[in-house]
C-alpha cells in the first residue's frame, strides 16, 4: 500500500539484454576459435621441423581447425538470416564447437602419434557434429518463410555428405584397410576440399560477393547458383567413383564436370563493375585458385592415363595450392568481411575497424598468391620455404589485427574508436610486412641467379669457359688451354644434386644447387690442373676434369691411393677383439608381422656405431642404426615412411618393396628436408631399401641400407625367426676418397651380418633342439654375393626372390647354402639335431674369415 505524501517507489532496473546474432558473445566466441585455429596453424607451420612433424600437421589444423569450425559457424547463420528462421538457441552453437573441437584435436593427435583408435574416434565425433548440423539445416528449411535461398541450404547439405564421405574413407585409413590405402587416402582429400569446403564456399559467394562488392543479388546470380549446384555435386559423386574404382577416366571427366561447375559459379558471379578491398581481392584469388587447381588436376590424369600419379600429385601439389591459394585466402577475404560485423556496433566504430583491419591488405594479399605457386611447383631446395614463409606472414599480419580486435570485445565490452585509429605503430608495421614480402619475393625469384663467387670484378682479358655439371659428370671434362692463358669458368650445376668445383690450386666455387652459377678466375693457367667435385663420394665416382695447358709443364703424376693411384690394400681386422664396453648386439629376432597400414619415421643421421669389435666409427645411418628398421610386413600392406634429413648432407631413399616412379619418393633431401614415401607391398619376399642418393655404393658401404619382410601368403609359423641383413665393410672416415676408390675397386676391410663383423661370435642366437628355425637374409652389398651356410645342419625349405627352391619339411632333399647377389633376399629354414654350437657363415670364405659369421647357440 502506498501512503500519500511517501516518496515514489524506485523504477525496476531493466538488466541489458544479451546481444543475440552475429553481434552476441557467443557468435564472437565462436570466431575467435577460428582465429584461434589459424594461429595454431601458423605456429605449427613455422615450428613443424622443430615438433618433427611434416607439413601436413598445420595444413589438417588450417583445414579441419579453422575452416569447418568456419563453415558450422556462418552456414548457420547465413541459412537463419536469409531464410527468415528464427535463430536456434545458443547452446546448441556452443555444443557443435565444443564436440567438433574436441574431434579435431583427437583425429589431429591420433595421425601424429600413430594412434589409430584415437584417429578413428576423432574423426567419428566430427562426424556425428557434421551429421548434427546437417538435421539443424534441413529442420530450418522446413521452417523458411522464404524459398528463394533454398539454393543455399542445398549446398550445405551436399558439404555435409561430402563430410560424411571424408570422415568414412578417414576411418577405412585409420583402422587398417590396406589394400585399398591409395584410394581411400585421395578420395579423402577431394571429398574434403571440394565437396565439404569446396561447396559450402562456392555456395556460400553467391550471398557473400554481391554484399562485398556492394551489389545486389540479382535474379542471373539464383539461376546460376541453382545450375552449379547439381554440376559441381554430380562431378564429385562420378570423380569419387572414379578415384573408388581407379578409373583415371571416370574420374577425370568428374573432375572436368566439377570445373564446369566453378566456371559456373565465377559466371554467375563476375560483377558489373571494378571492385576494391582485402575482401574483394581474397575472395576472387580464392575462387581462381579452386579452379586452376580442378584443371591441373583434370590435365594431369589425361596425361599419366592412371590414378597411381594422384598420390604424389595431391601431395605435393593439389593440397598445398588449395591449402594455402583457395583454403586460407578465402578464410581471410571473409573474415576481413564479416570481423567489422562482429565486433562494430554502429556505423562510424565500423568505419574505425574496417579501416584498421586493412592496414597493409596490399602486401597481405600479394603474399599469398605469391606463395601459391612456390609451395605448390615441382622445385627442390629453399623455394617451397620461402612460400610457406610468404604465406604464414600473411595469415599471421591478419591475425594480429584480427585478435587485437575481438579479443577485447569479448572480454571488455564495445571498441574504443581512439584505440583502434591508425597510427604511426601500425603504419610501421604494415610498412615491414611489405618488406618482408619484397625481402622473401626477391629471394624467391633470385634462386637462379648466379652465386657470389671471388671472380667478382675480373679485369683484363680472359678466355671464358663454361662448365655444365649433370649426371655426376663434368661437362666438358678435358680442356685443352695454351698455357699463358688467363682462365675463367662459367660453372653452372643443372643437375639435381649439389654439386663444386675444386681445382688443386685450391680455387672452388660455393656448393650448387640445381640452377645455380658462379664464376671461377684461375688467373693464368702456365701448367695442367686437376680439377674435381668435392661432396662426399663425387670425386672417386668419376666427376673430375683435366685442365690441359698446351705448351706448358704437364700434370704431376700421382701414385699410391686416391684417384689416379694405386688401389688400397684391405685392412685385417681384429675380430678376436673384444666388443667396447657397453656395446649391445643388433636384435636379429624378426618381430612378427603386423598387417595393415605400417607408419615408420625414419631420420638419416649420422651416429658413431661398433662396424668390428672394438672398432668405433662414423656411419650414415635410417634411424641412428645399421642396418636400418628391419620392416615385416604381409602382401597389401601399406608402408607409409616418413624420411627426415638430419644428416649434414644429402639423402634419399629406395624401397625395393614398392613399385612406383622414382622422380619424387626417391630424390635426393637436403639436411632439413623431409618426405612421405608410400607405398603398397603387393608381392612377397625379402627386399632390399637402402639410400638413393649418388654414389649410391658409397651411401650403401657407409651404412644406409635396410630391409622389408614381406610373407608369403600362408606361411606357417615357426618356433624362431631371425633376419640377417649382410653387407661388406669399408672402414674409415665416410667421406674418404680412399674409401670410394676401395668400393669402385672392390676391395672392402670386411663382410658382417646387421651392421657389425663378428658380433654374434660375441652375442649367439638362441635355439633349441627340434625347434623350426626360420633365417630370413638379405644382401645389401654394394658388391659381393653371399652364399649362406650352417654348419652342422641342412635346410629343408628354401625361398629365395620370390620363390620356392625347396619346399618339402620333412622330405628327402636338401640345400646347404642359400646364394644371394647383392640386394637378392629369400629365407631358409632348418632345425638342430642336436645341442651344441653350429656356425653361420658367408661360404665365400673369404668373407666368412673377415667377419661374416656368427654362432647359433642350441640348447636341448
Amino acid at each position: 500500500m502506498i501512503q500519500l505524501g511517501s516518496p515514489p517507489p524506485p523504477a525496476p532496473v531493466a538488466k541489458p539484454r544479451r546481444r543475440g546474432g552475429p553481434r552476441g558473445p557467443v557468435f564472437l566466441g565462436a570466431n575467435i576459435v577460428v582465429l584461434g585455429w589459424l594461429a595454431v596453424s601458423v605456429a605449427l607451420l613455422i615450428g613443424h621441423n622443430a615438433i618433427s612433424h611434416p607439413i601436413w600437421l598445420p595444413v589438417h589444423a588450417l583445414l579441419l581447425g579453422a575452416a569447418t569450425n568456419a563453415i558450422v559457424i556462418w552456414s548457420g547463420h547465413f541459412t537463419t538470416t536469409l531464410c527468415r528462421v528464427p535463430d536456434p538457441p545458443h547452446w546448441h552453437l556452443v555444443v557443435k564447437l565444443t564436440l567438433l573441437n574436441v574431434g579435431v584435436v583427437a583425429a589431429l593427435s591420433g595421425v601424429a602419434w600413430n594412434a589409430e583408435v584415437l584417429t578413428g574416434i576423432g574423426g567419428a565425433v566430427v562426424a556425428v557434429v557434421g551429421l548434427a548440423h546437417g538435421a539443424e539445416l534441413i529442420a530450418m528449411k522446413k521452417r523458411a518463410l522464404s524459398a528463394r535461398f533454398d539454393y543455399l541450404v542445398g549446398f550445405y547439405l551436399a558439404a555435409v555428405v561430402a563430410l560424411l564421405a571424408g570422415s568414412a574413407t578417414g576411418a577405412a585409413m585409420a583402422f587398417g584397410i590396406a589394400r585399398w590405402y591409395a584410394r581411400l587416402w585421395t578420395t579423402h582429400v577431394h571429398v574434403m576440399l571440394y565437396g565439404w569446403i569446396g561447396l559450402t564456399v562456392v555456395g556460400t559467394l553467391f550471398t557473400l560477393w554481391p554484399t562485398t562488392i556492394r551489389e545486389k543479388i540479382t535474379p542471373r546470380s539464383f539461376a546460376m547458383a541453382r545450375r552449379a549446384l547439381p554440376t559441381l555435386t554430380v562431378g564429385l559423386a562420378v570423380a569419387t567413383v572414379g578415384l573408388l574404382a581407379g578409373s583415371w577416366w571416370l574420374a577425370a571427366a568428374g573432375l572436368a564436370g566439377y570445373a564446369v561447375g566453378v566456371v559456373l559459379a565465377i559466371a554467375g558471379l563476375w560483377p558489373g563493375r571494378s571492385f576494391t578491398g582485402p575482401a574483394a581481392w581474397m575472395l576472387v584469388g580464392a575462387a581462381g585458385w579452386l579452379g586452376v587447381a580442378v584443371v591441373i588436376e583434370v590435365v594431369a590424369l589425361i596425361a599419366a592415363r592412371s590414378v597411381d600419379v594422384l598420390p604424389a600429385f595431391v601431395e605435393h601439389t593439389l593440397l598445398p595450392l588449395l591449402a594455402v591459394g583457395f583454403v586460407a585466402q578465402i578464410l581471410l577475404g571473409a573474415l576481413s568481411q564479416l570481423l567489422p560485423i562482429l565486433v562494430a556496433n554502429g556505423p562510424p566504430v565500423r568505419k574505425a575497424v574496417i579501416a584498421y583491419l586493412d592496414q597493409g591488405w596490399q602486401a597481405r594479399v600479394g603474399a599469398i598468391n605469391v606463395a601459391v605457386p612456390l609451395v605448390a611447383g615441382p622445385w627442390q631446395g629453399p623455394l617451397p620455404v620461402i612460400g610457406w614463409v610468404l604465406a604464414a606472414v600473411a595469415v599471421g599480419s591478419f591475425l594480429l589485427l584480427a585478435l587485437r580486435l575481438a579479443l577485447p570485445v569479448a572480454l571488455r565490452g564495445p571498441i574504443d574508436i581512439e584505440a583502434i585509429k591508425p597510427h604511426s605503430g601500425a603504419v610501421t608495421g604494415a610498412v615491414g610486412l611489405a618488406a618482408a614480402v619484397g625481402v622473401a619475393s626477391a629471394l624467391a625469384l633470385g634462386m637462379g641467379a648466379p652465386a657470389p663467387s671471388a671472380a667478382a670484378g675480373i679485369a683484363g682479358e680472359a678466355r671464358t669457359v663454361d662448365v655444365t655439371l649433370n649426371n655426376m659428370r663434368f661437362s666438358p671434362d678435358v680442356l685443352d688451354v695454351p698455357a699463358g692463358t688467363r682462365l675463367v669458368l662459367r660453372v653452372t650445376n643443372v643437375d639435381g644434386l649439389p654439386h663444386d668445383l675444386h681445382v688443386d690450386t685450391g680455387e672452388h666455387t660455393p656448393r650448387l644447387s640445381r640452377g645455380q652459377t658462379a664464376v671461377l678466375d684461375l688467373g693464368v693457367v702456365r701448367q695442367d690442373r686437376d680439377v674435381w667435385c668435392d661432396v662426399p663420394g663425387h670425386r672417386a665416382a668419376g666427376m673430375t676434369m683435366t685442365i690441359r695447358a698446351v705448351g706448358g709443364v704437364p700434370r704431376h703424376e700421382h701414385s699410391g691411393g686416391g684417384p689416379g693411384g694405386g688401389s688400397p690394400a684391405p685392412a685385417t681386422l681384429n675380430l678376436a677383439a673384444d666388443p667396447s664396453p657397453g656395446w649391445t648386439p643388433y636384435d636379429a629376432v624378426l618381430a612378427p608381422a603386423t598387417p595393415g597400414l605400417h607408419r615408420v619415421e625414419l631420420r638419416a643421421v649420422d651416429r658413431e656405431l661398433e662396424v668390428a669389435p672394438g672398432l668405433r666409427e662414423i656411419r650414415w645411418t635410417f634411424g641412428g642404426v645399421e642396418p636400418a628398421p628391419i620392416l615385416h610386413g604381409r602382401v597389401g600392406d601399406i608402408f607409409e615412411i616418413t624420411l627426415i634429413n638430419d644428416a649434414t648432407m644429402g639423402h634419399g631413399i629406395d624401397f625395393h618393396a614398392g613399385a612406383l616412379a622414382p622422380d619424387q619418393p626417391m630424390r635426393t633431401l637436403e639436411p632439413g628436408e623431409r618426405l612421405v614415401y608410400r607405398f603398397t607391398a603387393r608381392r612377397a619376399g625379402a627386399w632390399l631399401y637402402h639410400c638413393s642418393t649418388p654414389p649410391m655404393t658409397l651411401h650403401i658401404a657407409n651404412g644406409m641400407y635396410g630391409a622389408v619382410i614381406i610373407d608369403p601368403p600362408g606361411l606357417p609359423a615357426v618356433d624362431r625367426e631371425y633376419a640377417l641383413v649382410g653387407a661388406q665393410l669399408y672402414a674409415g672416415a665416410p667421406d674418404a676418397d680412399a674409401k670410394t676408390t676401395a668400393i669402385r675397386a672392390g676391395q672392402p676391410d670386411g663382410w658382417m651380418f646387421n651392421g657389425t663383423a663378428a658380433q654374434y661370435m660375441h652375442a649367439p642366437l638362441p635355439a633349441h633342439t627340434g625347434e623350426r628355425v626360420r633365417v630370413w637374409v638379405v644382401n645389401a652389398g654394394p658388391g659381393d654375393s653371399i652364399a649362406f651356410h650352417v654348419v652342422g645342419t641342412q635346410f629343408d625349405t628354401v625361398y629365395k626372390e620370390g620363390a620356392w627352391l625347396l619346399h618339402e619339411p620333412g622330405g628327402s632333399g636338401g640345400s646347404q647354402a642359400l646364394d644371394l647377389a647383392p640386394a637378392q633376399g629369400g629365407f631358409v629354414e632348418l632345425t638342430f639335431p642336436e645341442a651344441g654350437h653350429y656356425p653361420f657363415m658367408d661360404h665365400d670364405m673369404r668373407h666368412a674369415e673377415n667377419g661374416a659369421h656368427g654362432i647359433f647357440d642350441v640348447s636341448g
